[in-house]
């Protein structure tokens, strides 16, 4: 069952700001556009938990700059830029470990916390570091979750129970990736280097060691990033874990979302589309309509072939400083690829959290 729109139970951050719900539940109510809720089969739904990477470097300095002209190479090797492939700064740190505890105390799946089943990661070092700081070390690679000995969070009445709640695989994915090119942040060091770093998670699926996608002289095109991440929540809709978590980027966040959510109230549809902060938590449920589940998912390229994804030119409304402009996309359109619909493809499951 996917609201359009849901009375969420909020609970309030000293600063003012909204953290996310307590629970899981939902609170439906009448009204437009139609009945004001959807019904799904539930085997065809699931939650996707995407969290945009902590602080990093990069963002301190066009925070302190106001622009992104600190982020060009200025003439040399991206690779030779100190904010290549940007790290987390220690406020990054904490905001990721803070985020650690919430979900540590946020009650899911019949439990006092939140697991997950698979956690899926961009290649970026900041997101493997907000990725390593939330989740710890991963499940070995090929190791079923049978013979983990993971526990419960510590203080959980599981953790007392002597639980044990395997850790769950954590994949990188070069889908997820932030949106590439002329950003100097947004390159990757080399596979091999990565690796070394977080040997826990596994790179199996990763095609390249070295960044093929990286351009220094130009971004990549809006409508490919578009059609990148709707291919990604295809693949997210035929894994067979039904709770994921997705540590990723602003851009490519606005990309996906940008896409949905033209029939849900406004309220909800700003919630879902905005910029996300630094180590926001954002939960939807997704729904697949079917009508495309035996569809051969596109392999990424840098230059893959146009997309059904139709935009005006939002590049000030989905890059770095997240300046609000319109975008513009068909009915059609939104209904390409997985078959989600703007009303019910995805849902907001619950408010953001963010530090």
């Amino acid at each position: 069952l996917l609201p359009t729109r849901a009375r969420l139970g909020l609970m309030r951050r000293t600063d003012g700001g909204l953290n996310a719900m307590a629970g899981d539940d939902f609170q439906y109510s009448l009204g437009p556009p139609e009945k004001g809720f959807s019904l799904f089969l539930a085997e065809r739904t699931k939650k996707i938990h995407f969290i945009r990477h902590a602080e990093g470097y990069h963002n301190v300095a066009t925070k302190s700059s106001g622009n992104n002209d600190c982020l060009l190479r200025d003439g040399k090797p991206a690779n030779q830029h100190p904010l290549w492939d940007a790290r987390l700064t220690k406020t990054g740190i904490a905001q990721a470990q803070a985020l650690k505890q919430h979900l540590a105390s946020r009650p899911s799946g019949g439990r006092s916390f939140t697991a997950f089943d698979l956690v899926v990661v961009s290649p970026l070092t900041r997101t493997c570091e907000t990725a390593y700081h939330i989740f710890g070390e991963g499940r070995q690679p090929g190791k079923p979750a049978f013979l983990d000995d993971g526990l419960a969070p510590e203080g959980t009445i599981e953790r007392a129970r002597g639980d044990r709640v395997p850790a769950p695989r954590i994949l990188v994915r070069e889908e997820c990736r932030e949106r590439w090119g002329q950003y100097v942040c947004d390159g990757r060091r080399d596979i091999c280097e990565i690796m070394a770093e977080f040997p826990s998670f596994d790179f199996s699926e990763v095609p390249y060691d070295e960044d093929r996608f990286y351009t220094e002289n130009g971004r990549e095109p809006d409508e490919h990033c578009c059609a990148r991440g709707l291919a990604f929540l295809q693949w997210l809709n035929r894994r067979p874990e039904k709770c994921i978590a997705v540590v990723t980027h602003s851009s490519f966040l606005r990309h996906i979302f940008q896409q949905f959510g033209g029939n849900l109230h406004k309220d909800d549809m700003d919630s879902l589309q905005r910029l996300a902060g630094n180590c926001e938590l954002r939960s939807i449920v997704m729904c697949s309509h079917g009508n495309r589940d035996g569809h051969e998912i596109p392999p990424m390229t840098a230059a893959a072939p146009r997309s059904t994804v139709r935009v005006n030119s939002v590049a000030h409304s989905l890059d770095k400083l997240g300046v609000d402009a319109e975008v513009v996309d068909s009915e059609d359109s939104r209904k390409s690829l997985l078959g989600l619909t703007a009303a019910g493809g995805l849902a907001t499951a619950g408010q953001q959290w963010s530090q």
